[in-house]
């Protein structure tokens, strides 16, 4: 039982929310201080916070991330809403969570964003790391998931596995759920 965000992250949890860029950057630092704030006991020396390494980790996740900028010091606020939403999947990658929570990752994001974001959350699932994608774009779900649960007003409606997994029966097991809690009122 989590009592904190800052329990979460002591236990390896990270969360990106579809607000985050907005609310969780700080747009008027640069991206490397944006991509280090979460781990930054991973860049200090032994007085004070190691620069050269910031830099370091920000240009290999610049690189990984493809993070299109020209340099590392340039204000977040100034980078696309898709890179700023690199910029957060590059901030919680540099902690090595166990478990990445993605609320909407590509809403807002143009297509070639979006399947850069999607490329990622592949990327990330594929090295061990756990992603709970939660989104409204059946599309998104049916390419990114290997599991999939719907779930309405707070509780689980149903499981989708593997071949399982597509936009119709996706829509079913929402209409029975309507039609279930329609009966429940009427």
């Amino acid at each position: 039982s989590l009592r904190s965000p800052n329990d979460a992250v002591r236990h390896g949890i990270g969360y990106i929310s579809d607000a985050s860029a907005d609310e969780i950057l700080c747009k008027n630092l640069p991206i490397a201080q944006n991509i280090t704030m979460a781990n930054i006991r991973g860049i200090q020396g032994p007085y004070h916070l190691d620069l050269r390494l910031e830099q370091e980790v920000c240009r290999a996740f610049r690189e990984k991330l493809v993070i299109q900028t020209a340099e590392d010091d340039e204000q977040v606020q100034h980078l696309s809403r898709g890179n700023q939403q690199k910029v957060l999947l590059a901030r919680w990658l540099c902690m090595e969570p166990d478990l990445i929570i993605l609320d909407e990752p590509t809403r807002g994001i143009d297509v070639g964003a979006k399947s850069e974001i999607e490329a990622l959350i592949q990327e990330i699932s594929g090295k061990g790391i756990g992603v709970l994608l939660i989104s409204s774009e059946l599309e998104e779900l049916v390419r990114n998931c290997h599991r999939l649960v719907v779930v309405h007003d707070g509780r689980d409606v149903g499981e989708l596995v593997g071949e399982q997994i597509s936009e119709e029966n996706i829509m079913a097991l929402m209409a029975q759920d309507s039609e279930t809690e329609e009966k429940n009122n009427g």
